[in-house]
């Protein structure tokens, strides 16, 4: 614009020397007022702009100011429902169970939990977890029938998790397991187990700790209150494209002449597998009604090993656990080696998962061994087969298979084979 007034003004001065023959000067008076009134309002548009652009830049500045101002601000504070999350799953069971000498029993059941877990400040969470079943310290499942009646709903979690340090967290309360179970499978400690009292996990870089004191029994005017502890070392780490975990654990659970803390003390098969005598010294059973006590502590020493890696797509685990009672004379030893091959976590994915253990009737507490090989508890022995597949990332159906032998230590053994087909969906 600032180039457009003397070109007007220019083309005013030559303009009589190029028309002045041609126009009168009346017209030529009206062009020059024409050229004169159209040069005024470029002025005028020139000043206006240049205004506009003193106005764009004080805006710019304002805008900058606010953006400055709305930094250095602090954040809004959250919303309670910011700091709460839930997930949970709900499963569907077909089972068929023989063991040798019975008759064969079919049952559907299912599993529903819930969790609730909130953040309470940046480094502590407190979590409340729900579940079908009852009492049962390893199962959380219930069995449809009863006309239809009313299932069961108890509490499965209540604790609190505090992040003390980078990568260590203290527990309180009722909380999952914090051991490391090799290739996830339960020997030692069933899957649904959720240990109460005190409990300890570290993780840094390769290195990794885990340490449970958990009650059995906390009510000292009852005469087996009994307090376990224990814990584990490990380490990770990556060799030649395989990853490998291993470690080494202890437990002390103190139950000589305590009576079982879940069941009934004069029934053998509350003790779940494992060693009872009367108070006077036959085994538990030999006098009707006579109340039993454990024989024997349980010393754990454990040692385990994983080693997870590719084949072609294939994602492949190899896992072994080892645990002995040093306190047992004899029956002292379990122990499981396994496989799992793939992953069903999308669509159309599969995952086969295969062990074969073997668990001395003292070789653990029974009580909280895996309740499903073997019917629950020790003094089995056998394979265990399962193979699952996605549906969608929520949803999975599987099928597990249980060829196992019971009543080893007895004398008394029995084949124990055991049927388990799962629909299961998950969300958070």
């Amino acid at each position: 614009m600032k180039y457009l007034l003397p070109l007007v003004v220019a083309a005013g001065a030559a303009i009589p020397h190029s028309a002045s023959a041609a126009v009168s000067d009346e017209d030529f008076q009206e062009l020059r007022e024409q050229l004169a009134a159209v040069s005024a309002r470029l002025e005028q548009l020139a000043a206006e702009n240049a205004e506009l652009r003193k106005a764009q830049e004080q805006s710019a500045t304002a805008i900058a100011d606010v953006e400055t101002t709305v930094a250095d601000m602090p954040a809004a504070k959250e919303s309670w429902s910011d700091r709460i999350r839930l997930d949970g799953d709900f499963r569907y069971r077909y089972e068929w169970i023989d063991v040798e000498g019975s008759s064969s029993r079919n049952r559907n059941r299912i599993r529903a939990r819930t969790n609730l877990k909130a953040d309470v400040t940046d480094d502590i969470e407190v979590g409340f977890g729900l579940a079908t079943g009852g009492d049962d310290p390893v199962s959380t499942n219930q069995t449809l029938g009863g006309g239809g009646s009313s299932k069961s709903v108890v509490l499965n979690l209540a604790y609190a998790n505090w992040e003390a340090a980078d990568g260590l967290n203290l527990i309180a309360g009722k909380f999952k397991n914090p051991l490391t179970r090799v290739g996830g499978q339960p020997l030692t400690w069933d899957g649904d187990w959720t240990p109460e009292g005190l409990a300890l996990k570290y993780k840094r870089d390769w290195f990794f700790a885990n340490a449970i004191g958990t009650f059995f029994e906390s009510d000292t005017r009852r005469t087996n209150d009994t307090f376990a502890f224990g814990g584990q070392l490990g380490a990770t780490g990556n060799v030649g494209g395989v990853k490998l975990t291993g470690g080494v654990g202890y437990y002390s659970i103190p139950t000589a002449g305590n009576e079982t803390t879940f069941g009934d003390p004069t029934d053998p098969g509350d003790f779940f597998g494992n060693t009872a005598v009367e108070a006077n010294g036959l085994p538990c059973g030999t006098t009707p009604g006579a109340t039993c006590v454990y024989l024997y502590d349980y010393d754990l020493t454990q040692v385990f090993a994983e080693a997870s890696f590719n084949v072609g797509d294939w994602p492949m685990l190899v896992f072994a656990d080892v645990v002995t009672n040093g306190d047992a004379d004899d029956d002292d030893l379990g122990w499981t080696i396994g496989t799992k091959i793939g992953q069903a976590k999308n669509r159309g994915q599969m995952q086969f998962t295969y062990y074969y253990a073997e668990k001395e009737a003292d070789s653990m507490l029974g009580l909280v061994a895996d309740s499903d090989f073997g019917g629950g508890g020790t003094d089995s022995k056998g394979h265990w087969l399962q193979f699952n597949v996605g549906v969608n990332k929520s949803w999975t159906i599987g099928a597990q298979y249980f060829i196992n032998e019971i009543d080893v230590a007895s004398g008394n053994k029995r084949d124990f084979d055991r049927l388990m087909i799962d629909m299961q969906w998950k969300w958070k």
